[in-house]
């Protein structure tokens, strides 16, 4: 399997939109609204099952390959909203990590007795 980059998926999103003339349709507004739309269709898989069926939902062939579809779509639509916002995906959520360790310190957090 061949390794990607970030930088270098969105580019392929980039060349893929404009070899297409979707560009004029990539507003952030019509991303955000598409990248909600995809995580619509990813809770859909599993609006019904019950938790232990949501926990084997990749020992399905037919299953597994609706979900990796669905997480393709949803990192789409979000690594094209973060281009067009020029937003560093992985410093945003390194930046998130790191106010969520002050915010909730593991120290803080219940833990479950055995």
């Amino acid at each position: 399997m061949a390794e990607h980059d970030v930088a270098g998926l969105q580019r392929r999103l980039a060349e893929f939109a404009a070899a297409r003339d979707w560009e004029q349709y990539h507003t952030p507004k019509n991303l955000a609204a598409a990248l909600s739309v995809e995580a619509s269709e990813l809770v859909e898989i599993f609006q019904w099952l019950t938790p232990e069926e949501s926990a084997r939902v990749m020992a399905d062939p037919d299953s597994a390959h609706r979900v990796r579809d669905e997480v393709a779509d949803v990192l789409a639509y979000l690594l094209q909203f973060c281009e067009v916002l020029g937003i560093d995906a992985l410093a945003a959520l390194a930046a998130k990590i790191d106010r969520n360790e002050r915010r909730f310190p593991a120290a803080e957090s219940p833990r479950e007795k055995p």
